[in-house]
């Protein structure tokens, strides 16, 4: 069931990429995803700042990854999503953002 749930947000995400204008579906995928990163972020990463840290991870995955991600908004995340977006989290561009977005944060910036 859990299944054709995603196969259904994901097509509800390609019908709207066709209807939206240009640039529109990328921040509504990417919109849908960080509702499921955010989450996933503030849990693994306790002690983190889980919204720049998720802006991060969104900004460092694939079109594919977000909107994978994106379809998870409809369905719920799985084990599969979380794996996701801690491989995502780890990548070295990922850190290196989190470690900037930390610094600015810290500076007042």
């Amino acid at each position: 069931m859990k299944t054709m749930m995603r196969i259904a947000g994901a097509t509800a995400l390609a019908v709207l990429a066709g209807c939206a204008p240009d640039g529109l579906a990328d921040q509504i995928a990417r919109q849908e995803a960080k509702q499921v990163v955010n989450p996933i972020v503030a849990e693994r990463f306790p002690g983190v700042p889980a919204e720049p840290y998720t802006d991060c991870v969104i900004d460092n995955a694939s079109a594919g990854e977000i909107l994978q991600l994106a379809a998870a908004s409809v369905t719920g995340p799985d084990a599969e999503d979380t794996a996701l977006v801690i491989e995502i989290a780890t990548r070295p561009r990922t850190l290196e953002c989190a470690a900037d977005a930390a610094l600015a944060q810290y500076l007042g910036r």
